[in-house]
């Protein structure tokens, strides 16, 4: 059977245009992150497919895509301190009301 990748790119398609869309029509930061993250899985299936579809027998898209969900990960516990140190301070996520904030 030949490897098509349509039939995962049209997912990873949609999944990064999800992300997108939440990006720029969320206020509040955790939804925000979710929407990065959504956008950061869709580009890793990418990744893969198209080494997959490129160069069969290496494993170098995998390698890397392994790396960027490592790197995902730290981005994502430094994201959530920072929205939480925001938090203490302002009682609010909002991105509207943090970008008003005086120091």
């Amino acid at each position: 059977m030949e490897f098509t990748p349509v039939y995962y790119l049209i997912p990873s398609l949609v999944m990064f245009c999800c992300g997108v869309y939440g990006f720029l029509t969320r206020r509040n930061m955790i939804a925000m992150l979710i929407s990065i993250e959504l956008m950061l899985n869709a580009v890793d299936i990418n990744f893969v497919v198209f080494n997959r579809y490129l160069f069969p027998g290496s494993m170098e898209g995998m390698m890397f895509t392994l790396f960027a969900i490592g790197i995902a990960a730290a981005e994502t516990a430094l994201a959530i301190a920072i929205i939480i140190n925001l938090y203490r301070v302002a009682k609010n996520i909002d991105v509207h009301d943090i970008t008003q904030m005086k120091f």
